[in-house]
């Protein structure tokens, strides 16, 4: 049987967190680039987890300069530039452009960013213009628990090939930058080295599937990005977190006493 949801749970705060696949130096599954979060912060203090953020207003207004006139494609627009601007701003690689960008470039931009605070004033300083279309919807995940802050969070996809790149830590919401197979990322948690949030966990046993990019996108094409939100479900004496069985991900059940949700 399902619990029910408490009354007491806060509006989902909506945010968007971006997958960044390259191709592994020496070949083999794709590499993906994680951070850890700064154990003083109260979401995911500590964790391991994929570059994102809130979705700002400022995203919400770039997102209506480009033409958006349904509400859902609109907040899917503003989405995907929040999770442009926070992955330039955490780790300080450019992603979801028509041209690529050199490294220096890319130092520029970021330190506007961390001057500015908004994408649409560092595009029209550098000349840039977004491919939107480069980001490949994922998952969204929504939690409801009850006295926790929870995040409307939706995941993309994008591929970065080579990924010859220069990346660096921003050293505020961050401690450590990263790239690591999905099951590498997994072998790190189940050894104690890296901890994960469970919507983690269960995105990189998805993730783990794919052999390429490709491989990836042609699961999505299966398995649409759809609204998740785990629920606890008591069978006998046990209760587990549980997510839909038909959503693409392998693993749909954890035991509530290993979970940890933030």
């Amino acid at each position: 049987m399902s619990d029910t949801a408490s009354a007491d749970v806060s509006p989902a705060i909506p945010a968007a967190t971006l997958v960044v696949f390259r191709r592994a130096p020496g070949g083999g599954a794709p590499e993906l680039l994680m951070v850890e979060r700064s154990s003083a912060l109260v979401f995911a203090g500590g964790a391991a987890v994929f570059p994102g953020g809130r979705i700002d207003p400022a995203d919400f207004e770039l997102a209506r300069t480009l033409g958006d006139a349904d509400e859902d494609d609109l907040a899917d627009s503003a989405a995907r530039i929040a999770a442009i601007r926070e992955t330039l701003e955490e780790t300080g690689l450019v992603t979801g452009l028509t041209a690529p960008v050199d490294a220096a470039a890319a130092r520029g931009a970021r330190a506007l960013l961390a001057d500015v605070g908004e994408l649409g004033i560092v595009l029209s300083a550098m000349d840039w213009t977004l491919d939107l279309q480069a980001l490949v919807p994922f998952a969204r995940w929504r939690p409801d628990h009850a006295g926790m802050r929870n995040f409307d969070t939706r995941f993309y996809l994008t591929d970065l090939g080579k990924g010859a790149v220069e990346i660096a830590v921003d050293r505020t919401e961050n401690t450590h930058l990263f790239w690591a197979t999905a099951q590498g990322a997994l072998d790190l948690a189940d050894e104690g080295r890296i901890e994960v949030i469970f919507p983690t966990r269960r995105n990189l046993e998805r993730l783990a599937q794919f052999g390429d990019f490709a491989a990836a996108r042609a699961h999505v094409a299966q398995y649409p990005s759809r609204l998740i939100t785990p629920q606890v479900v008591t069978n006998g004496k046990q209760r587990q977190l549980c997510i839909p069985e038909d959503a693409g991900y392998p693993v749909t059940a954890e035991p509530l006493g290993s979970v940890r949700r933030a």
